[in-house]
């Protein structure tokens, strides 16, 4: 790669917006308006490049893990990869307490990832045992024009019951996914999408990790009390979703400590992109939608920004042991089916409220005067199939989160990878706690005191 200093010790020079001679030619593939470097190919280059010989899991690559999913069967068949995609109707479980009838690929939900090897020959066929016509669209991935999936301008859509074969060799690597595009809304909102990984066939040192997750974000509306996801909402999603999962549902991230990690996320959430926020640590952006960032120009964050229709991976070393949460930073997007008509309570005393409608509707309890912190672990009357502000019970508490929330478990002491260890067991000294008299005196603090 061409930097400044490189351009100076080998006495190159910019002219008119042009790199001089110091550029090597195979960088100057062609020169735009007012000059600058140009890719000699943006789409994967020539389409009949040969097919190398299947890339194998255990000695080619490293399967990703896919939380609450998994991967799609493959077989080889004359060199070429051979996967079997089946759309259909599946009687989906978000979180214990709310099933709704979902569409999806390979009998899950958001959560059958495609595995290759960059070279590969890949034949993918798609059965669709839906009700109605479909296809399917290999989301950022270079190949023939006819094999893109577009119903109407590059196929014509899969009728129920028919099965198309898409098949071409993979001319790039990364964190890629794919989804309908046929009646696109409301197909991507029943749950036709999913995770396609592709691995470089010679990873640099620098790229191999010991625990590879691949995590796909998307948002639903169901109302509460009903049993499939309404595809026409716009604004107000109140399922919030990680591999079709949303919290207390979510598997947790297990790792051992000292593993290297990389997670990869894709969106595709109807409207809504995702800052996701992990605690306790920092990463380094390592690609954005398949693309390899060089690791001289990869940054740090504690939080990446994942918009609709993009992919991102983060890698870091998990060198801190404990049960660190890792959220959407969109504070609705942590809350379980959200009342959008609740009036706002909050600070209002509601007096004998509750004793005067309870009269009327026995169990009744007025919503949100103190906030929603606690509600979800108090018993209340809610519609059948919901799970309104539900969250789950924590080793201290009850956690009073949702939605798009789930937790990296690094431990040093580690039996499996597939079994959740349980809850961090704290070395002494290191929670937080009740402040005594005695430590308040000690440091001057006067918890009454007025703020200065």
């Amino acid at each position: 790669m061409l930097t400044r200093r490189g351009l100076f010790t080998t006495g190159g020079v910019l002219a008119g917006g042009a790199v001089a001679a110091a550029v090597p030619r195979q960088t100057l593939a062609a020169a735009g308006p007012g000059g600058g470097v140009w890719d000699k190919s943006y789409s994967g280059g020539p389409v009949d490049r040969p097919a190398l010989s299947p890339g194998l899991p255990g000695r080619d690559y490293m399967p990703v893990v896919t939380p609450n999913g998994g991967p799609l069967p493959v077989k080889v068949v004359d060199g070429v990869k051979v996967f079997h995609l089946v759309a259909e109707e599946i009687e989906h479980e978000f979180a214990p307490g709310l099933v709704a009838t979902c569409w999806g690929y390979g009998g899950r939900v958001n959560a059958t990832t495609i595995e290759a090897v960059e070279g590969d020959r890949v034949r993918i066929y798609l059965t669709n045992r839906l009700s109605v016509p479909t296809t399917v669209h290999w989301h950022g991935i270079y190949l023939p024009n006819g094999m893109d999936g577009v119903s109407g301008l590059s196929q014509r859509p899969i009728r129920p019951g028919e099965t198309f074969r898409y098949e071409w060799t993979l001319r790039q690597s990364g964190t890629f996914m794919y989804h309908s595009h046929h009646d696109t809304m409301t197909q991507e909102a029943m749950g036709l999408i999913g995770m396609l990984v592709i691995h470089p066939r010679d990873p640099a040192p620098e790229q191999r990790v010991d625990r590879d997750f691949a995590l796909l974000l998307s948002e639903w509306f169901i109302d509460p009390g009903t049993h499939r996801p309404n595809p026409f909402e716009m604004t107000d999603f109140n399922v919030l979703t990680i591999n079709g999962r949303c919290f207390p549902g979510t598997a947790p991230l297990v790792v051992r400590t000292g593993d290297r990690v990389r997670i990869r996320f894709g969106n595709l959430s109807a409207t809504d992109h995702h800052p996701i926020h992990l605690h306790g640590y920092r990463f380094r952006v390592a690609a954005t939608d398949g693309e390899r960032i060089p690791l001289s120009a990869q940054w740090s964050e504690t939080t990446v920004l994942v918009a609709v229709g993009q992919t991102r991976e983060i890698e870091f070393v998990a060198d801190a042991p404990g049960d660190w949460a890792m959220h959407c930073h969109m504070t609705h997007h942590v809350m379980n089916q959200m009342g959008h008509a609740i009036p706002n309570m909050v600070g209002i005393d509601p007096g004998d409220l509750d004793r005067s409608v309870g009269s009327l509707l026995p169990g009744y309890m007025t919503m949100g005067q103190g906030g929603m912190s606690g509600m979800g672990g108090m018993p209340m009357a809610v519609p059948e199939n919901s799970i309104p502000m539900v969250g789950a019970g924590g080793p201290f508490d009850y956690i009073d989160m949702g939605g798009m929330f789930t937790v990296l478990k690094v431990r040093d002491d580690l039996a499996s990878y597939t079994e959740d260890p349980g809850w961090y067991d704290h070395p002494p000294g290191t929670v937080a706690d009740l402040a005594g008299p005695e430590e308040l005196a000690r440091d001057g603090v006067d918890p009454g005191a007025k703020p200065a």
